[in-house]
């Protein structure tokens, strides 16, 4: 939480499991690397490809504190990972049931089991922190302090 306030990052994280072992890891990075795909999921999911040498993560679970945004779970669709597991629901940028919900849309090739609401209130929790702390600092996130100077 410290880093997380410490670097401007919402404390997101994620961790790709592989038989019962962990494989990888990530966490949002987006406002330090000024890149938007740089969130917990994507680079969890970057990182197990890696470590498979291959893109097909059948037979993994990926758990991760916040409800995935569309952008992630079409990269968790899309990699055919087989479980995903989140804490807090995120009902600005949810796709699995806050505010979309693609695990229902039958025309995409491929379904993870979805377990949503696990540990939800400690994972609430910790953002809720973390936007208090922000704005108890009377500060933006840096990366988007920096970017509307620039402007």
């Amino acid at each position: 939480m410290a880093l997380a306030l410490e670097e401007g990052e919402p404390p997101v994280g994620a961790v790709v499991f592989y038989e019962g072992k962990l494989l990888s890891w990530g966490r949002n990075t987006r406002e330090a690397s000024q890149d938007p795909t740089a969130h917990a999921e994507i680079l969890a999911l970057r990182r197990a490809a890696s470590r498979r040498r291959t893109w097909r993560l059948d037979g993994c679970t990926v758990y991760v504190t916040l409800e995935p945004c569309v952008m992630c779970a079409g990269a968790l669709i899309a990699s055919r990972v087989d479980r995903v597991v989140f804490g807090a629901a995120d009902p600005r940028f949810g796709a699995w049931g806050s505010l979309y919900d693609l695990g229902k849309d039958g025309r995409l090739p491929h379904r993870c089991l979805v377990r949503r609401g696990i540990r939800s209130e400690e994972c609430q929790a910790l953002i809720d922190q973390f936007f208090s702390a922000v704005r108890a600092r009377g500060r933006r996130l840096r990366g988007l302090t920096e970017a509307t100077e620039r402007v």
